[in-house]
């Protein structure tokens, strides 16, 4: 799931929208998860409507579904996301777990994603992308515990109080190793 519904207000513009390197910032994260073999990618959309464009180099036997679900409440912040991600997934039955992504992280790639997978695969219950120990994003989670984190969330805060207050079952994937954790809020963060 690629949340990417807020309009991007310290940014000046929607980041969904952002062109990096010739590429919108939504079709490098639909990408990834593309490369990472994940299917469907759910583009959670909100303050501009976008239509992702097929991931680089798949044909059309390769790609996998992505399905685009507007969240009507995304000024609410990025729970409303969340909620509205996770309601379109759960109506996938052969989907088991799922990964979270934002749209405004571009160094997360396809080995991010494929981590955080292999952490579910593993049994985990909960699993989050850490950088020098610093959890961060992408974040994974089992089908059992969507439910629970649906109701649990709030605000601009997206899953991330459901974590801590859960710590139990959720399992760290270092990731500082595939290069830092970047987050583009400001017009600065594009060039760095």
């Amino acid at each position: 799931m690629v949340l990417a519904a807020g309009a991007g207000v310290r940014l000046g513009r929607p980041k969904a929208q952002v062109v990096l390197d010739g590429r919108r910032l939504v079709d490098l994260a639909v990408e990834a998860c593309a490369r990472a073999g994940l299917d469907p990618v759910v583009v959670v959309t909100g303050a501009a409507a976008v239509e992702p464009e097929p991931p680089a180099g798949t044909d059309q036997q390769d790609r996998p579904e992505v399905v685009v679900a507007h969240n009507p409440e995304w000024e609410t912040g990025q729970a409303s996301s969340l909620r509205a991600g996770l309601a379109v997934v759960a109506a996938h039955p052969d989907v088991d777990a799922l990964v979270v992504t934002l749209v405004d992280t571009p160094g997360v790639g396809a080995a991010h994603l494929r981590r955080v997978v292999a952490a579910l695969a593993d049994g985990a219950t909960a699993a989050v992308a850490a950088y020098r120990g610093q959890q961060r994003t992408p974040v994974g989670l089992v089908r059992e515990v969507w439910a629970e984190v649906a109701d649990a969330v709030r605000g601009d805060e997206g899953a991330r109080a459901w974590l801590r207050e859960h710590q139990g079952l959720v399992v760290p994937v270092e990731c500082g190793d595939l290069g830092p954790w970047r987050d583009i809020d400001t017009p600065a963060d594009l060039s760095g």
